[in-house]
């Protein structure tokens, strides 16, 4: 009877010390491509997380080149390997970059979020755009299409991933991906969307950019 009550105990103990988990979906620009993964805004979150003793870990589950259809295929694999408390789905550029429909990207993004709900966890979208290259239709369209997932699906919105990484000098040679420089600026972006369902954890101070 006392090992059995021990067991169980122990069992207790180590649940109750498992700190909730924050699972990152997404693509090249949360995998910290052509930077060290510490540099990137994942590992940056980490680390705010621990300055501010939240009780979270941080999952980066991102896949350089990945798709919102791809998202969509491991998204439950994922969860169900994480169970986390909370996940942030920042997919969606390489959609636009390969001039994929809007309407399958808005799909794909609601199924991942759908999943998500089932498994228990809550969700912050980040948005992205495109450049005006590829024509004021679809570049408003797909605007558009992460605040409209947003409000038919109930979840938060961080609008814009890349919000104030506006200067050459802050994206690599390729002109696609942000500097280990600007993965501060693109914690910000995320962090005001994610700060309001940490429960008392505030936003960092508003930075402007030089």
């Amino acid at each position: 009877m006392r090992s059995i009550v021990l067991a169980v105990l122990l069992a207790c103990c180590g649940t109750a010390s498992a700190a909730p988990e924050i699972l990152v979906l997404g693509d090249s620009l949360s995998a910290a491509y052509g930077i060290p993964r510490s540099s990137g805004w994942v590992a940056l979150l980490g680390e705010r997380l621990k300055q501010r003793h939240a009780d979270y870990t941080v999952v980066n589950a991102s896949v350089s080149g990945e798709t919102t259809a791809g998202g969509a295929a491991r998204a439950g694999a994922a969860l169900a390997e994480n169970k986390p408390a909370i996940l942030i789905l920042a997919l969606g550029a390489n959609d636009g970059l390969r001039g994929l429909p809007v309407e399958q990207m808005k799909n794909n993004l609601a199924a991942i979020i759908h999943s998500a709900k089932q498994s228990g966890a809550r969700v912050l979208l980040v948005g992205m755009r495109m450049p005006p290259n590829y024509g004021l239709q679809y570049t408003e369209a797909f605007r558009r299409a992460f605040e409209e997932v947003a409000r038919a699906q109930g979840v938060l919105l961080a609008p814009y991933l890349l919000a104030g990484v506006d200067r050459r000098e802050l994206f690599q040679a390729d002109n696609l991906h942000p500097t280990a420089e600007a993965q501060a600026q693109i914690l910000e972006n995320v962090w005001r969307g994610l700060a309001p369902m940490l429960g008392g954890a505030t936003p960092a101070p508003t930075r402007k950019n030089s």
